[in-house]
């Protein structure tokens, strides 16, 4: 039968950051944005699945009875002295996992390149903060590595909302208490733990993901109530995200909704991950800052992606950031290998 420990063994020694097990092929490794197999491994038949599936839940009969129900499964695995979020779904009946390896230690803040603004805009003491980008931009990083440099910084009680807990924290010079959110967990949902978080006297609320028109209410609401709100959006660029969160209501609903959120959002961040010269991904950010300038913009009546682009290039004294000043930074110091012919194409797309 296979092998999984001895994969694990391989993908923890060759720096991949995913692990897909997939019924009719080798074990793929993700590294540096390649998928690579394990080519000492065997292709993987459905006996092969099934035994990765108990492998993985090791018995939990709750957990079994989720993905039963449901044909999916967030989990956590635990090996090596390392932390593996474990998604496991299906295909054709048959089960299918994709395995996150989740480091130990988290980089610093610095290292990272996520603008100094991000971190500066933390002190405020209520507003939104959304971190956003697609799967795999590095948001869950981001935001693990700014509640470290809060928790080092600040003396707030900070309450995280995740699915799965993926770093464990410690209290330091903040008070930190995290849940994990889902059937048998710390809380049943996203919206049900921000709804509690009111009674719970923190200053600042994290959320995982925001998912849905009622986590998106809820998080307004904290922020509205005097608290600070950072949360996550897929979504692929600043101006994407205010789209997205005005979509969440109905068109009856739109008007309120833009006006709320001219007053209490306060900076968005859009993430991109691209390969470096070195082999490394190299982190591209886009920054807005939410002035007069957005806030007025985001309550029209008709939301002009462009309008928002040029109110973001043309505040750069605020921290704001522009897509194409992330690029243009990024070649002068030549840490990027992408050809002239890509920025091009990304400046049309964007």
């Amino acid at each position: 039968m296979i092998n999984v420990n001895q994969i694990l063994d391989e993908a923890i020694a060759r720096g991949a950051s995913d692990i897909h097990f997939i019924i009719d092929n080798k074990p793929m490794l993700r590294i540096a944005r390649d998928l690579v197999p394990v080519e000492s491994a065997e292709v993987l038949t459905e006996a092969h699945m099934d035994f990765i599936y108990d492998y993985l839940i090791k018995g939990n009969i709750e957990a079994d009875k989720v993905f039963q129900e449901t044909r999916k499964l967030d989990t956590l695995h635990e090996y090596g002295g390392l932390r593996f979020r474990v998604n496991i779904s299906s295909t054709d009946s048959v089960p299918v996992a994709t395995l996150r390896i989740i480091k130990n230690e988290l980089p610093s803040y610095e290292s990272l390149g996520v603008p100094d603004i991000v971190r500066r805009m933390t002190y405020q003491p209520q507003g939104l903060i959304l971190v956003t980008g697609k799967t795999n931009s590095g948001k869950t990083t981001t935001l693990n590595a700014l509640i470290n440099e809060i928790n080092e910084n600040q003396n707030r009680k900070i309450l995280t909302l995740e699915n799965p807990v993926e770093f464990k924290h410690h209290s330091k010079k903040s008070l930190i208490v995290q849940k994990e959110v889902g059937l048998g967990r710390d809380t049943l949902s996203f919206h049900d733990g921000v709804k509690n978080s009111l009674r719970e006297d923190c200053d600042i609320l994290v959320i995982g993901e925001i998912r849905d028109k009622v986590t998106m209410e809820a998080g307004i609401e904290m922020a509205e109530s005097g608290h600070l709100v950072i949360g996550t959006l897929h979504t692929k660029s600043c101006a994407e995200t205010i789209d997205r969160m005005i979509n969440f209501y109905e068109v009856r609903d739109q008007a309120q909704i833009k006006y709320m959120l001219s007053a209490i959002l306060k900076l968005v961040v859009s993430q991109r991950l691209l390969p470096g010269v070195d082999g490394k991904l190299v982190l591209i950010p886009e920054v807005m800052v939410v002035d007069n300038i957005v806030s007025g913009i985001i309550r029209k009546e008709k939301i002009s992606v462009s309008e928002i682009e040029d109110a973001i290039q043309s505040a750069s004294e605020k921290g704001s950031i522009g897509l194409i000043n992330s690029l243009a930074k990024c070649f002068v110091e030549r840490k990027n290998n992408f050809r002239t012919s890509k920025i091009t194409n990304r400046r049309k797309k964007y």
